[in-house]
């Protein structure tokens, strides 16, 4: 059993797991900060960005608790901005970076294969040899 444990430990997937949670935290107060700021923005166009009492309503009326499925669409409506804001604020400029990158790495002129340099080799040998 622990042998298959070290196996599990040592294997890329645990490791690439581990540094995405890390990279993940390191991320959150970009995120987060991102995110407020987009939240501050439709909270100021429509007022509240908070739809937890819509379509709220009690069971029981002496408890006083009420049932708030309107919760579900605030964390809804959370989860996209979050995702538009990685989407846009990171993904998008990565992309962007890797395609500009990619372009550049095209540009370069190809570096000769070994065929050609032993081409080249043989041309100037015989050419000497003349």
């Amino acid at each position: 059993m622990i042998k298959g444990f070290k196996e599990f430990i040592a294997q890329g997937n645990a490791l690439e797991l581990a540094v995405a949670v890390i990279i993940g935290g390191a991320f959150k107060p970009i995120v987060d900060s991102i995110t407020k700021v987009i939240l501050d923005i439709v909270g100021q166009i429509v007022g509240s960005p908070n739809f937890d009492s819509v379509l709220q309503f009690k069971i029981d009326s002496a408890s006083g608790t009420y049932i708030q499925p309107g919760t579900i669409l605030t964390a809804l409506i959370n989860f996209i901005l979050v995702a538009a804001a990685v989407y846009f604020c990171i993904v998008v400029p990565m992309n962007k970076m890797r395609t500009l990158q990619k372009k550049q790495e095209e540009e370069k002129p190809a570096a000769p294969t070994d065929v050609e340099l032993l081409g080249e080799i043989r041309d100037l040998l015989a050419a000497r040899n003349h």
